[in-house]
C-alpha cells in the first residue's frame, strides 16, 4: 500500500506528526522498532517524573511532623516498588499513545525502518511507499570511551530507570537535566551522591545565578558537586567503581558502588539509509531547511535528529510545523528563542529566553526584576520558600528572559513564555491581576520591580 506520509519513530515528534497528518485527511503509517511513545514515554520524561514523585512522597512522609502530622513506625523507600510504579505509569502512557494512533487510523508498523529510495521505506524486508517521509527516530544515551557502560555497575539513564535497588553510593557524570534529576532522586532516598561536571557550573545551560542557587541547594541536601572536573577513567573493581577525576584540587579517585553516565545523547540516524540517498548530515545531525525538509525532496526530519533543542515539546512543535508545510498550510516558523526548559529537581528549575551572560555577550542592555519566594505567603504555607523569579527586560522593558527556581516553577513558566513570545513588557505583566495566594504572583512582583522602578 502507498501512504501519503510514512513516519520513522513514534516518540513525541513521530506520534504528534502522525496524528496531525491524519487529522488533515492524510493516510499515515508510523514505523517503530520498539514501544509506542519513544524514549520520552517509555524511558525518559514520563517514568523519570514518576520516580521523582515517589521520592517527593517519601520526603513528605519523613517530614510529616513539620506539617503537624505524627507518623508512627519506620518509613523506608522500597526501590523495587518505586520502579514498578514508574514502569506501570510508562506502560499506561504507552497504551494511550497506541489508542490515539488507532483512533486516528494511523497504521502502526513494527520493525526497523530504513529509507531505501525516494518515497520508499523498507521495514524488516517489506517495502512501503509514501509521497513524503518524516524521520523522527530520536536519540539514545551517548557513550564515551572513558565511561564504558556495562549496564550493571556503570549505568545509562535507561538502566537507572530499571535498577530496582538502592546503591549505597553513586557518582553521576554530567549535570544537565538527566544527571541532576537522578542525583536528586537518589539523594532524597538516602544514597550518597556526587555529581561530576566538566563545565564551570552546575546545569551548564542555565543562568549563572540559577546554577549557584541549585549548587547551594544540592550541597544542603548533601549532594557532592564537583564542577570544572574531568573524568579521566572509570574502572570496575569487584563490586565498586573507581572514578579517576581531575579538577580544582588536582587528580583524585572517587569510589562509588555505581556510576551513572549522563553525558548527553546521540541521534539515532545510523543504518536508516541517509548515506545511500545523499542526505546531508553535520556533526551527528540531519541538515534541514526552515520547513524541516532534508537535502532530498520529500524527506523530512524533526526532533532529536536535527540541530535544535533536544526536548520533547520541541519535537512536537516541529512535527506540527513540518506536517502543516507538507499539507500546504503555510505554518508560522517556530520561535526557537522562546523555548521553555525545565529541570524537575527539588526545587525545580524553569527558564525561557536569554540568560544574563547571553544578553551581555550580545550587547543587549537589560534590567533585572527579582522576587524571592521567601516573601510568598503560598510558599510559606507550603514550606517551600527556597528559590526566586528572575526576569530580564530590554531597554523597551520587553521580556527577553525568565529564570525561576522553586516549587512547581515548571507549571509557572507558561506565563513568561507566552509573555516573551508576544513581546509583553514589564508593565503588561505587572498590570495583569494574578491569583492570591499563588507562587505565580512572583512573576508579577518581579515585573513590578522593573515597571515601577523610581
Amino acid at each position: 500500500m502507498k501512504y501519503d506520509i510514512i513516519i520513522l519513530g513514534s516518540g513525541p515528534g513521530g506520534y504528534a506528526a502522525a496524528i496531525r497528518a491524519a487529522k488533515a485527511g492524510k493516510t499515515v503509517a508510523i514505523v517503530e522498532r520498539d514501544d509506542a511513545g519513544g524514549t520520552c514515554v517509555n524511558w525518559g520524561c514520563i517514568p523519570t517524573k514518576a520516580l521523582l514523585k515517589s521520592a517527593q512522597a517519601y520526603h513528605y512522609c519523613i517530614h510529616a511532623a513539620d506539617y503537624g502530622i505524627e507518623v508512627s513506625g519506620s518509613i523506608e523507600p522500597d526501590m523495587a516498588k518505586i520502579i514498578a510504579r514508574s514502569r506501570t505509569v510508562a506502560e499506561t502512557m504507552n497504551k494511550g499513545v497506541q489508542l490515539l494512533l488507532k483512533k486516528h487510523n494511523v497504521e502502526f508498523v513494527t520493525g526497523f525502518g530504513r529509507i531505501c529510495g525516494v518515497g520508499r521505506v523498507d521495514v524488516n524486508g517489506t517495502e512501503f511507499e509514501a509521497d513524503n517521509i518524516v524521520i523522527a527516530t530520536g536519540a539514545r544515551p551517548r557513550e564515551m570511551p572513558f565511561l564504558p557502560i556495562d549496564h550493571e555497575h556503570i549505568l545509562s539513564s535507561k538502566d537507572a530507570l530499571a535498577f530496582d535497588r538502592l546503591p549505597e553510593s553513586i557518582v553521576v557524570v554530567g549535570s544537565g537535566a538527566i544527571g541532576c534529576e537522578f542525583a536528586q532522586l537518589y539523594a532524597s532516598l538516602g544514597v550518597k551522591v556526587t555529581i561530576v561536571e566538566y563545565m564551570p557550573q552546575l546545569m551548564p545551560l542555565e543562568d549563572e545565578e540559577v546554577a549557584k542557587a541549585m549548587e547551594r541547594s544540592f550541597r544542603k541536601q548533601r549532594i557532592g558537586v564537583m564542577t570544572s572536573t574531568t573524568v579521566k577513567a572509570v574502572r570496575v573493581v569487584g563490586d565498586v567503581c573507581e572514578v579517576d577525576v581531575e579538577g580544582k584540587k588536582g587528580a583524585e579517585t572517587l569510589i562509588a558502588e555505581r556510576v551513572l553516565s549522563a553525558v548527553g545523547i546521540k541521534s539515532n540516524i545510523e543504518n536508516i539509509g541517509l548515506e545511500a540517498l545523499g542526505i546531508e548530515v553535520e556533526r551527528d545531525k540531519i541538515v534541514v531547511d526552515d520547513h524541516f525538509q532534508t537535502s532530498v525532496a520529500g524527506i523530512y526530519a524533526i526532533g532529536d535528529v536535527i540541530a535544535t533543542p533536544a526536548l520533547a515539546h520541541v519535537a512536537s512543535a516541529e512535527a506540527a510545523c513540518c506536517i502543516d508545510h507538507i499539507c500546504g498550510r503555510n505554518p508560522e516558523p517556530i520561535d526557537y528563542s522562546s523555548i521553555p526548559s525545565c529541570i524537575f529537581t527539588s526545587p525545580e528549575v524553569a527558564s525561557v529566553g536569554l540568560t544574563e551572560k547571553q544578553a551581555a555577550d550580545r550587547g543587549i542592555a537589560y534590567t533585572v526584576g527579582r522576587y524571592q519566594f521567601a516573601a510568598s505567603g503560598k510558599a510559606m504555607a507550603a514550606s517551600e520558600r527556597d528559590g526566586f523569579v528572575k526576569l530580564l527586560f530590554d531597554e523597551r522593558q520587553r521580556l527577553i528572559g525568565a529564570h525561576l527556581v522553586g516549587a512547581n516553577v515548571a507549571e509557572i513558566l507558561g506565563e513568561p513564555t507566552l509573555a516573551k513570545m508576544l513581546g509583553a513588557t514589564a508593565r503588561d505583566i505587572a498590570h495583569a491581576i494574578h491569583s492570591h495566594p499563588t507562587m505565580n504572583e512572583g512573576v508579577m512582583e518581579a515585573a513590578c520591580e522593573v515597571a515601577f522602578a523610581e
